[in-house]
Parts: C-alpha cells; structure tokens; sequence
C-alpha cells in the first residue's frame, strides 16, 4: 500500500451520496438471479451516456422484485461500506421508482431498516423521488419519509433527469417537509447549468448532489461558499455520464479553491466501477490535492451528515 493510500485509509470517512440501486455489485445480481448470465449482465450495465446510465439503473431496479432483494442488496453494500473502512453512510433509497413498480413501499423500508440496524456501521436513510414525474408523484414519497423519521429516515430529495423535472415543481412538499422534519437535498447542476442549483437552494436544499455547473457563476461559488452549503462531488459518476466532457475538464479543484465545501462520494459504485478510497485517490492523483486537503474533504463528510453527533461518535 502506497503512503498516500494508507493515510486515505486511515482517515474517518463517511459517505453522503450514495443510491443503494446504483451500488448492487454484478455478484450480487447473480445472487438474486442464478440464472443471469455474464453477457446479460454486460447488457445490462453497459451505457455510453447520462441517458444510457439511466437505462442501466432502471434495469437494475428491475431485479429487485421485493423486500428479500432489497435486504440482500443492502447487506452486501453495508459489507463493503465496512470492509472499506467507511464510517458512517447516509444510503438514498429510489422510493418514487418502487411506488413505480407497484411494491409495497413499507415492507421494503422495514426489511431495510432491518438490515441497518444489523449493520456494521450506522447508517441513515434518504428516500428520493423522481423529479421528471411531477410533485404529485413525488408527494407519496414526500409522506411516507416524514412519517419515518424515527425510523432512520434523515432527509428526502429529487433525482433523475434534472432537465424533464424543474426544482421549483417541488416547493411546497420541500417546504412541507422541513416543517415535518426533515433534511432537504436536491440533485441540481449535474448535466443542467447553474441556474439549476439557484433553483434547488430557492426550494430549501441544503446540501447539492452534484452542483458541479456552479463552477459557471461566481456569484453562485460565493453563496455557496459564505453560506456554506456543501456539494456532494462524484467525480467517476460525472466522466462516466458524460456530465463533464474528460477528467481533465471536471471543476473539481477550481471548486475547492473557490473555497466551496466538497464531500466526495462514490454515487452509484456499482456502475460507475468506483469505490469510496478510489475517489480520493483519483482526486490526489488528476486534481493534485494533498493528503491534508483530502483530509479536510473527509472531515467534511461527518461536519455535513445530516445525524446527530452522538451517532457519528460511535453512539446509536
């Protein structure tokens, strides 16, 4: 192990933008279905673009037909999340894409909930509503997350694709939300402009997943910055979905010179082929930062959780 690999190790890390669906590794497919073979499963998670990953994500969204699926994925991930040396996650669960596949939205949450209380590590719920299915759609989810937040839900937010579903469709349940509880996050500035992110913080996010288009208005960079609201960056999502053009073109480091809090995350593991210690790595290696930097953007990934400070201290 390299120097810089095992201070990266070694630090306390937590992980803030996570989607379960997109980090069910190709083994664990084979687990629910034996019968998958090697070329389907190719098939299945190949894409060359942002349109072509959705696709990827819905295919695996369609082998989860149930809450033994849901657990089992779940199990697995919280495995690797530990065997990693993470410390914390706050997992975000597609509840807008169940309700979509007409399951039972309850029993999965509780076979999850299950499954985190057994966990390793803590580990905290976001749910996520599909945003280019409108505020109706959405409200169900919106419901259902302010209704659990006992039972580990922290915060509820908005994925999918950011162009077909505007931000402010979703005021009112943000704003109904926060008063019932709950954290607010919002997808915004991944393959849209910076206007996007105005429009997130317009309906309350608190933090972005995402929001690399801020880097395109300075006016944005220093609201982010002097109210310090944090971007959760993904670096291998963002080449891999085309949402920058190369590696070399991601904002990145121009962000955290900006002095924009940034938590690195791995988004979707699983299809992007990355892990949580791979994100840091590549982030010393292409954007030049420095194990103390590194550290900074690890201390900022429990700074930001949106749990207590007994929980992140080892309490439960």
């Amino acid at each position: 192990m390299s120097s810089l690999a095992a201070i990266i190790t070694g630090m306390a890390r937590g992980e803030l933008h996570l989607h379960l669906e997109g980090a069910v590794e190709p083994e664990t497919l084979k687990e629910l279905d034996p019968a998958l073979t090697d070329a389907e499963l190719r098939a299945g998670l190949t894409y060359s673009d942002f349109a072509g990953f959705i696709q990827s994500y819905v295919w695996v969204n369609r082998k989860l037909r149930g809450p033994a699926d849901y657990a089992l994925v779940a199990r697995r991930l919280f495995e690797r999340l530990a065997s990693q040396g993470i410390c914390y996650a706050e997992v975000t669960v597609s509840a807008g894409v169940i309700l979509w596949k007409k399951q039972d939205l309850a029993a999965i949450f509780d076979a999850l909930a299950n499954e985190a209380a057994r966990s390793p590590i803590p580990i905290r719920w976001i749910l996520d509503a599909t945003r280019q299915w409108g505020a109706e759609a959405a409200a169900p989810v919106f419901d259902f997350a302010a209704d659990h937040i006992n039972d580990g839900i922290v915060a509820i937010g908005i994925g999918g694709i950011e162009a077909e579903g505007p931000a402010l469709w979703y005021r009112d349940l943000y704003a109904m939300a926060r008063d019932r509880g709950l954290r607010l996050l919002c997808h915004a500035g991944e393959t849209t402009d910076a206007q996007s992110v105005w429009d997130a913080l317009a309906i309350g996010a608190e933090r972005i997943g995402h929001g690399i288009r801020a880097i395109h208005d300075e006016k944005l960079l220093a609201h982010l910055r002097d109210r310090d609201i944090p971007l959760e960056v993904c670096i291998s999502s963002n080449v891999r979905t085309g949402a920058v053009a190369s590696l070399a073109d991601h904002p990145i480091r121009k962000l955290f010179d900006a002095g924009v809090p940034i938590i690195l995350n791995t988004d979707d593991p699983a299809l992007f082929e990355c892990t949580l210690e791979s994100e840091y790595d590549l982030a010393a290696r292409a954007f030049g930062f420095t194990a103390a930097e590194l550290s900074a953007i690890a201390a900022n990934s429990l700074q930001y959780a949106f749990s207590s400070s007994t929980l992140l201290s080892g309490g439960t």
